[in-house]
């Protein structure tokens, strides 16, 4: 997953905005666990069509000393890992004859090119003769940090995890008698920890165009759980972006042993490769169950993947793009953005669970493995965060100017915790 710098001085003006009024106030008390409501929904459930062992091959060898990071050489070999599955399975070429999207780099003196990477990309034809120039993206990152300092960044989470979603869903599809209405595409991007290189150059040379595209998704890190809380939930960003998005997610669900939250995307800012599409108001949806402590260091490694939570995720990426792909309409870009109370849903029960792990980690209940303990001024932040979220949500409704605090609630999250 790339992520932004962000430097000290946003920081102290983020939560100068947040808490003004930080040195004079003492942290409001911890809420009694009673009175939360915790990722509860009334979504209908499904049982997951990708199962555990479909996924883990995928992830442990793209994570292995093999794959040295997925950069380089080892990224050419991972590149090549998606071009023979998608071969397997019976996937078109994406680009003319040509699985492989060369990103080229400059010139050299006598004139001969060099390439920076390339992405990947296989093609289901859709069946609907009306609908088969409209195209459902279904992608992931492939490449990660490499080797540095004599140190293997394996990148099991980020984003061989994403990454065994892709393949696994385009080979649902590919063994489907019926193809779905609108033609799938199966995109694995290089280059996305290099400043999103491998979807800006795919967004800006796409083989047809771009407003063909009726729903862009993408997942990013879905293989543990933000900052190791004990919660299965999936993060799902974009629906407010997109026509009739919500009434999808809602007719689709969840998987079994699965949570979902909604979020607005501008809580976190550009965190992954929907950023191009984004940019060009191409609907998309975005999937993560969040940073952790081994994100970006050679421990992210296959023997912490939850692989019962990665096979659930792909099998809502599955069950999503069925609908999209089948749907008599289309989602269009929607560019106000309504508050939504799922998202304040989201943060309070983030900040619950939180407080709820520092309690266990500073008295030792339960013994709890996932318990860390928070800083005296995270500790205060998280307070806040928890007791306005709560107030919103007894109240029932969140208007536009809580929403803006909430984006900087999310961000101050972010930046002082995870």
């Amino acid at each position: 997953m790339f992520r932004f710098a962000l430097v000290s001085l946003r920081c102290v003006f983020v939560l100068a905005v947040v808490c003004p009024s930080l040195r004079a106030q003492e942290p409001p008390p911890l809420p009694e666990p009673a009175t939360q409501a915790l990722f509860v929904d009334s979504l209908p459930v499904f049982e997951p069509a990708i199962a555990p062992g479909d996924v883990r091959p995928h992830v442990e060898l793209l994570a292995s000393d093999q794959f040295e990071g997925r950069r380089g050489q080892a990224g050419v070999r991972a590149a090549r890992y998606l071009v023979t599955h998608f071969r397997e399975i019976g996937l078109q070429p994406l680009f003319g004859d040509n699985f492989y999207q060369p990103i080229p780099g400059p010139d050299r003196e006598d004139g001969t090119k060099t390439f920076y990477g390339q992405n990947v990309g296989a093609w289901l034809p859709g069946s609907d003769e009306k609908l088969r120039d409209e195209f459902i993206i279904v992608s992931a990152h492939y490449d990660h940090l490499g080797e540095r300092n004599g140190a293997i960044f394996r990148g099991a989470d980020d984003n061989a995890s994403g990454t065994s979603m892709l393949l696994e869903v385009a080979t649902a599809f590919a063994e489907l008698e019926q193809r779905p209405r609108r033609s799938l595409v199966f995109l694995g991007f290089d280059l996305e920890e290099h400043m999103l290189w491998g979807s800006r150059w795919f967004a800006a040379h796409p083989p047809w165009p771009i407003e063909q595209v009726k729903l862009f998704t993408t997942a990013d890190m879905i293989g543990r759980s933000l900052g190791d809380l004990p919660i299965s939930t999936v993060f799902v960003l974009g629906s407010e972006h997109g026509t009739g998005m919500n009434e999808l997610l809602d007719r689709v669900g969840r998987p079994r042993g699965l949570n979902i939250a909604r979020m607005g995307v501008d809580l976190i800012g550009t965190r992954s490769d929907y950023g191009p599409f984004r940019d060009r108001k191409i609907p998309f949806l975005f999937f993560s169950t969040g940073e952790h402590p081994d994100y970006h260091t050679p421990t992210d490694t296959a023997d912490k993947i939850d692989y019962e939570q990665v096979a659930r995720v792909a099998s809502l990426v599955l069950n999503i793009t069925t609908e999209a792909a089948n749907a008599d309409q289309g989602p269009e870009w929607i560019a106000d953005v309504q508050p939504q109370v799922a998202e304040v849903q989201a943060v309070h029960s983030i900040a619950h669970k939180l407080l709820e792990a520092d309690e266990a980690a500073q008295f030792g209940i339960g013994g709890a493995s996932k318990a860390r303990e928070l800083t005296g001024f995270q500790r205060f932040i998280v307070k806040q965060a928890e007791v306005t979220t709560r107030q919103i949500l007894e109240r029932g409704t969140v208007t536009p100017a809580e929403r803006s605090s909430l984006i900087r609630t999310a961000q101050v999250l972010l930046l002082s915790v995870f």
